[in-house]
C-alpha cells in the first residue's frame, strides 16, 4: 500500500472518484423529487430522461479519438468538470427538454470519467497493485455516498432544489479545475493506440462486459422496483438499504481485491454467479419483504466483484490496448443499458418473476463463460 500512495496518479484519481461520486449521489437524491414537484415531470417522461442518461455510455469508445487531442489524465480531470456543470445547471432548467439537456450533459462527463478512470488505473498500477487501487476508489466512493446523502437529507428543507443542485455542481466542478492543474504521471506509462481496437483474443473480456451489463440493469432497474411495488418499501427504507450497501462496499471492497489477488479473477467471479443464480431466484419466488432485502444487499456486494473483469482485461491485453479496450468494454456494457429495461418491463406485465428467472439463467451463462479465465493469481 505504501508503494501505491506514492504514486501521484492514487491521490489524484482519488479527488476525481470522490468528487465524482459526491456529484452522481447528490443528483440522483434530488432528481426524482425535483422533476416532478419543479419540472412536474410525468412518470414516461422521467423514464425518457433516465433512457437518454445511458446514451452516453454507447459513446465511451470514441475516448480513443479525443485523446488524439488530450492526454488522457486531463480528459479524466475535463470529464468531471462538464459533469459538474451539467449538475450546477439542473435547476436553472425546470422542464422536460431542460432535464433531458442537463442530464446528457452530466452523464457525459460521467461515462467518459469512469472509462478513463479504468484505463488509468489499470496503465499506471501493476496487476497486484490495481485490484487494492480499484477496492479502495469504490471504498472511499461509498463512504462518500454516505454522507452526501445525509447532508442533502439534512438541508433539503431548507434549501431550495436550485441552490442545492448549484451548490453539489460546483464542488465537482472546483475539483475538475483543481485536478486539471496537476501532473500525476510519474513515469509515462506505455503510449496507448488511438483508435478503435477490437480484438479476437480479448472475446471474453467482451462477452463478460456484455453479459455484465445486463446484471447491472436487473439490478438498478427490477431489484428496487421489486421492493417498492411489491413490497411497499418506503422511501426512508430504500434510503437506509442504500446507507447499508454502502457500508457494505466500505469494508469489503479491499477483502475482494485481497480475493483477487490471493485465489484469481476466475474463482472470485465465480462465486459471484452462484451467489446471483440463488439471488435472482430468491427475488422471484420468495415472498418476506425483509428476506428480499437481505437479497438486496447480498446483490449489492457481488456487484462490487465486477472488478475481476477489469483486472483480467489488464492481465491478458497488450500494455497499449488498455484504453481502447476499456472503453470498448464500458461501451457493450452499456448495449443492455436500452435492451433489458425495456424488455424486462414488458415481461413484468406478464409475470414479475420473469426477468429475475431470466438473470438466473444469465448467471448460469456467466459463470460457464468466466471458467475460460485462464490468468493466475497475482503475486502477494
Amino acid at each position: 500500500m505504501k508503494e501505491i500512495r506514492k504514486n501521484p496518479m492514487y491521490p489524484y484519481l482519488m479527488v476525481l472518484v470522490l468528487s465524482a461520486m459526491a456529484g452522481f449521489q447528490g443528483w440522483r437524491t434530488l432528481l426524482n423529487n425535483f422533476a416532478v414537484e419543479e419540472a412536474t415531470l410525468s412518470g414516461f417522461q422521467i423514464g425518457v430522461v433516465q433512457s437518454l442518461r445511458e446514451v452516453p455510455g454507447f459513446l465511451v469508445f470514441l475516448v480513443v479519438f479525443v485523446l488524439l487531442l488530450i492526454r488522457e489524465h486531463k480528459l479524466a480531470a475535463i470529464s468531471v468538470l462538464v459533469m459538474g456543470l451539467g449538475i450546477a445547471l439542473v435547476g436553472f432548467f425546470p422542464s422536460f427538454p431542460g432535464l433531458i439537456f442537463t442530464t446528457v450533459l452530466m452523464s457525459i462527463g460521467f461515462h467518459y470519467f469512469e472509462t478513463t478512470n479504468k484505463s488509468l488505473t489499470l496503465q499506471h498500477f501493476n496487476t497486484t497493485q490495481a485490484p487494492i487501487v480499484f477496492a479502495k476508489l469504490r471504498s472511499f466512493g461509498a463512504l462518500t455516498n454516505i454522507l452526501v446523502g445525509g447532508l442533502v437529507w439534512a438541508v433539503s428543507d431548507y434549501l431550495p432544489y436550485k441552490y442545492s443542485f448549484l451548490f453539489i455542481g460546483l464542488c465537482v466542478v472546483a475539483a475538475g479545475i483543481y485536478t486539471l492543474a496537476q501532473n500525476p504521471i510519474k513515469k509515462e506509462p506505455v503510449a496507448q493506440h488511438k483508435k478503435i481496437i477490437l480484438r479476437k483474443k480479448y472475446w471474453l473480456f467482451y462477452v463478460l462486459n456484455l453479459l455484465g451489463g445486463a446484471r447491472r440493469q436487473i439490478f438498478v432497474v427490477f431489484a428496487v422496483f421489486l421492493l417498492v411495488e411489491r413490497y411497499q418499501f418506503t422511501v426512508k427504507e430504500i434510503a437506509i438499504l442504500f446507507v447499508a450497501n454502502n457500508i457494505l462496499s466500505y469494508f469489503f471492497n479491499p477483502i475482494i481485491a485481497k480475493w483477487i489477488n490471493k485465489y484469481g479473477e476466475r474463482k472470485v467471479l465465480s462465486l459471484e454467479y452462484i451467489g446471483l443464480f440463488f439471488i435472482f431466484l430468491g427475488y422471484a419466488y420468495f415472498q418476506n419483504r425483509y428476506y428480499i432485502a437481505g437479497l438486496y444487499l447480498l446483490d449489492h456486494l457481488f456487484f462490487n466483484f465486477s472488478i475481476g473483469i477489469s483486472t483480467y482485461l489488464q492481465k491478458i491485453a497488450d500494455p497499449r490496448d488498455i484504453a481502447p479496450s476499456a472503453s470498448a468494454g464500458f461501451a457493450i456494457n452499456h448495449i443492455m443499458a436500452v435492451v433489458v429495461p425495456v424488455m424486462g418491463g414488458l415481461l413484468w406485465m406478464v409475470d414479475f418473476r420473469i426477468p429475475f428467472v431470466i438473470g438466473a439463467g444469465l448467471s448460469v451463462v456467466s459463470l460457464g463463460f468466466v471458467q475460460q479465465i485462464k490468468t493466475k493469481a497475482a503475486a502477494v
